[in-house]
Order: C-alpha cells, then sequence, then structure tokens
C-alpha cells in the first residue's frame, strides 16, 4: 500500500459519507436561507450578517470538496481474519511499569486523540502494525526516546 494513500475503516468512511450528505443537504439549506435572512437587512457592503453567511457557504463548500476528494481517493481497510493488528484494530499495549494503553489504528484522516484513535502512520501505529497479540514491540518517539510496549489484545 502507497504511504501517500488515505486509508479509512469502514466505519470511518460512512462518517464522511453521512457527513457529505448532510452538509449537501440540510446543512446547505440552513446556509441559504441565512443568506436571504441577511440579504433583507438591506445594504450588502455594510452587512455582517450577509458576509458572515456567504463565509460560512464557501466553507461549506470547502469542506465537501475536501471530502469528495477523500471519498474518491481513499481506500477501506480491509479486516483479515488472523489476528494481527490491522487498521480497525483495538489494541491494549501495556508499557514497562505495567500501565496498559487501549488504543484504535485507523487511517491519518480519522485520528482522534479524545477517542485514542491513532493513525497507522504514527510511530505507535506503523510499530504495531502486523504484530500479534504477546508480541514485544519497540517504538521511537519524535524525541528520539525508544519505548517497548507489549501488546496484550487485540480486538476488531
Amino acid at each position: 500500500m502507497d504511504a501517500s494513500q488515505i486509508v479509512l475503516t469502514a466505519e470511518g468512511r460512512q462518517k464522511l459519507v453521512e457527513e457529505l450528505a448532510w452538509r449537501e443537504g440540510d446543512y446547505a439549506k440552513e446556509i441559504v436561507e441565512d443568506i436571504k435572512e441577511a440579504r433583507a437587512f438591506g445594504d450588502l457592503s455594510e452587512n455582517s450578517e450577509y458576509d458572515a453567511a456567504k463565509d460560512k457557504q464557501a466553507q461549506n463548500a470547502a469542506r465537501i470538496a475536501e471530502i469528495q476528494a477523500i471519498l474518491a481517493n481513499a481506500q477501506v481497510a480491509a479486516t483479515t481474519g488472523d489476528l494481527t493488528v490491522s487498521i480497525g484494530s483495538t489494541v491494549s499495549l501495556i508499557d514497562p511499569n505495567g500501565e496498559v494503553m487501549e488504543v484504535t489504528l485507523v487511517g491519518t484522516t480519522e485520528t482522534n486523540s479524545l477517542e485514542h484513535k491513532i493513525s497507522n502512520e504514527s510511530p505507535v501505529g506503523h510499530a504495531i502494525i502486523g504484530h500479534g497479540e504477546g508480541d514485544s514491540v519497540e517504538v521511537v518517539t519524535p524525541s528520539g526516546k525508544t519505548r517497548v510496549y507489549t501488546i496484550a489484545k487485540i480486538a476488531r
């Protein structure tokens, strides 16, 4: 798989499809109504509501284009039958101090640190991909330090 290729989980792809439908449908209609309402206030050259609504419309159009490009170029990660770490896996990692960290491996466009979703291109994601339960992996952090984790559990 090409490193520059966009990889999505099936769940991540579905979220993008739903967001695209919302942005092209209900949200676009809401913006059009905001523009109509702002036009009713009069002179457009000094109308901040109109400017804000037009900005919102431009931002929505940009996000629609971005989502369409992602969906056109993305590949949904195939789930494997074996128990090795792959995109879409939830992995429990144990550090040498015995602390457990649970992460879900996703494509770069789906990363979310608050939900413990890490990219397959991150140092930890790159190190654990393809490994199985019980394997120890070395992760070189951006600061140059090496950390060792043991894969305790893999779930899909």
